[in-house]
């Protein structure tokens, strides 16, 4: 069978990259792999024995990486864009657990008098997103800058409730947005 798209030669850089991916340890798998597979057909061999080689199901994936390599070169052993998993919750949906969170709990309605990721989790449920699960509540909160504090409770980073001779008073952190990770 002839190859549509044969492989092109390799720049001497190139050659020394996919020869130290290949044997590289702490490299990712996937990567070590398509180094590999692009080695194997340099030296010659058959895109279903090169696949057979590194652990691919068939040379039709090998044929894909070699067109990759073609046009993208060594960007081509990366992953594409795209992959992964899809954001699931929308920009508003983020707006309403962010609503619930800054909303005091009702005693009655809600069965709380603060807010744990389980008891927002239920109220969110009840009312508008009856699939959140508490990962998600507190990836959404964290991402917002909100942390679980002392008081077990959620409230933004940054800022406290101090007690002083002249009342209640909130005080800010200057540099809290620094510290956030």
């Amino acid at each position: 069978m002839r190859r549509v798209d044969p492989l092109r030669a390799f720049t001497a850089e190139e050659g020394r990259v996919l020869q130290r991916t290949a044997k590289a340890t702490s490299e990712r798998v996937d990567v070590v792999k398509r180094a590999k597979a692009l080695l194997a057909v340099r030296a010659g061999r058959p895109y279903t024995k090169a696949a057979q080689e590194v652990g691919f199901k068939s040379g039709d994936s090998i044929s894909q990486l070699v067109k990759r390599f073609n046009q993208q070169g060594l960007a081509a052993l990366l992953i594409a864009p795209g992959r992964g998993r899809k954001q699931t919750y929308t920009s508003e949906q983020r707006a309403r657990i962010m609503a619930e969170v800054q909303r005091k709990p009702d005693r009655e309605k809600d069965g709380t008098a603060t807010w744990s990721l389980e008891t927002l989790e239920r109220a969110l449920r009840k009312d508008a997103l009856p699939q959140i699960g508490a990962t998600t509540i507190g990836e959404v909160l964290h991402e917002s800058g909100y942390a679980f504090g002392k008081t077990r409770t959620w409230c933004p980073t940054g800022t406290a409730l101090r007690v002083r001779k002249a009342g209640t008073v909130k005080v800010e952190d200057p540099k809290a947005q620094e510290k956030k990770p």
